[in-house]
């Protein structure tokens, strides 16, 4: 086989867009409405939390309602209408982050940090890991952490490390972050959002997993950092290190905490203050938090020295790059359409119930950890399998008398932990071409860190069990 032929073979088994997944399930969705019988479950309003129950054992057959093929365009735009709410909060988000991440504010605390911590040794791994989990846990920081790559791999070679350690602690400490998701809107929130639990809630547990990721994380990177530093061949990317000169970081080009950067931390912490007050005292939701998170970023503008002109700028420049991920929120969402228009996805989650419900309560609640992390190869964003599969883990939760906090936390876990080896997450592909660290190697390295992950996450899944987490 020759050149051509078998870099045709390797785009044939490319893996397709988001969107293009996404239109699949659709018409796979449409395609159920004709294979699987269509039923229902009788559904109650719970009078204290204010939640729509499944009525256990009230499932029964209803009329067929398949969805043609004709119909599905309109199923997509009526998902997309739906979803309106949670679309628009997203753009907010998007837009206010954008003008907080403008203002320098982010590259001058680690600037601070690494110039502080610099000269620390090991100790520069765990406090790294710890500050951009801030990000993750807070911004839902993924990709965009890659700009910060080459300041920690800097940092690291100044310690006498490689370019795997400065590109591990700024990207897996981001991904620690993200996957606790203590207060992320884009994975947490909108997944409690859907679940019709308190969003933010339960919090305390995120706040012990997060603990326990960074430090199980920064122990196996301090580890990896001993061994390049006692001896650079047993690094993982010993070539690349010999490539290169030893770079040193130039701290006199880093930039320095000024009086709009303290100005731009002080309205941050007093907007999240606000929205935990706002949550968990006045049961706040989307309309009350999309006004918080716009006026913080309106007051981070004013802070930073910007006038109307230059925040709306911001604003509109984070909400277009929001736009990939608001799509596919609606999209998603058609798939539930059609699945309600066919009826069938009570079917879904009674065969579901059925399936699982002999066994032990701790395996059906790691089946659900499971199916979390399958679906996060293929759905890749955090929103977009929110979307996909909580209307279906929500209602099978409450037939397995699993609480709907403990189906948050088994999505939460499956859209993170795995984010950081799946070819196709642009926050692991954009680290590692910054870098200069081929996929190969990283895999080498993280494989056994994931696996420990996992098991974290299986622990705590059951934990949350056992304690009916709510």
């Amino acid at each position: 086989m020759d050149s051509t032929a078998k870099t045709s073979s390797r785009q044939w088994f490319k893996m397709p867009h988001t969107f293009v997944i996404l239109f699949i399930l659709v018409f796979v969705a449409a395609a159920l409405t004709y294979t699987i019988p269509s039923g229902k479950f009788e559904r109650v309003k719970d009078k204290v939390t204010g939640k729509s129950l499944l009525v256990t054992g009230s499932y029964h057959h209803v009329d067929p309602s398949p969805v043609s093929l004709i119909e599905i365009p309109k199923a997509i735009v009526h998902g997309l209408v739906a979803s309106a709410d949670v679309v628009f909060f997203i753009f907010i988000i998007g837009g206010a982050f954008q003008i907080i991440s403008s203002t320098g504010t982010i590259e001058a605390v680690t600037s601070r940090v690494a110039k502080k911590f610099a000269n620390k040794g090991r100790w520069v791994i765990p406090i790294f890991i710890t500050l951009f989990s801030v990000g993750g846990f807070t911004m839902g920081m993924s990709t965009e952490v890659m700009v910060f790559v080459p300041i920690g791999i800097a940092v690291a070679r100044a310690l006498g490390f490689d370019a795997l350690t400065g590109t591990a602690m700024i990207s897996l400490g981001a991904s620690c972050g993200f996957t606790a998701g203590i207060l992320n809107p884009f994975n947490v929130g909108l997944a409690q959002a859907i679940a019709q639990v308190p969003m933010f809630s339960g919090a305390w547990l995120r706040v012990i997993l997060l603990i326990c990721l960074i430090t199980v994380t920064s122990l196996y990177l301090i580890r990896y950092a001993g061994k390049v530093r006692k001896d650079p061949a047993k690094g993982h990317v010993y070539e690349l290190e010999q490539s290169v000169s030893g770079e040193k970081v130039d701290f006199s080009k880093l930039p320095i905490m000024q009086l709009k950067h303290y100005l731009t931390i002080a309205a941050v912490i007093i907007g999240f203050g606000l929205e935990i007050w706002g949550v968990s005292k006045n049961g706040w939701w989307m309309e009350e938090l999309g006004a918080l998170f716009l006026t913080m970023g309106i007051v981070s503008g004013f802070c930073a020295g910007y006038g109307p002109s230059r925040i709306a700028s911001e604003f509109v420049k984070g909400t277009s790059s929001i736009t990939y991920g608001a799509f596919i929120i609606g999209i998603a969402r058609g798939i539930m359409v059609v699945l309600e228009q066919g009826n069938v996805i009570d079917s879904i989650v009674n065969g579901l119930s059925i399936l699982v419900g002999d066994l032990p309560s701790s395996v059906q609640v790691l089946g659900m950890y499971a199916f979390q992390n399958i679906m996060n190869v293929f759905i890749t964003s955090g929103t977009g399998m929110a979307v996909t599969t909580m209307p279906i883990m929500t209602p099978l939760s409450d037939l397995l008398g699993v609480t709907r906090q403990t189906s948050v936390l088994a999505f939460q876990l499956g859209d993170g932990i795995t984010n950081m080896i799946l070819p196709t997450s642009s926050a692991l592909m954009g680290s590692l071409a910054v870098s200069g660290i081929t996929y190969q190697k990283w895999v080498k390295f993280f494989w056994p860190l994931m696996c420990m992950w996992l098991i974290i996450g299986a622990i705590f899944i059951i934990v949350a069990n056992v304690i009916k987490y709510a």
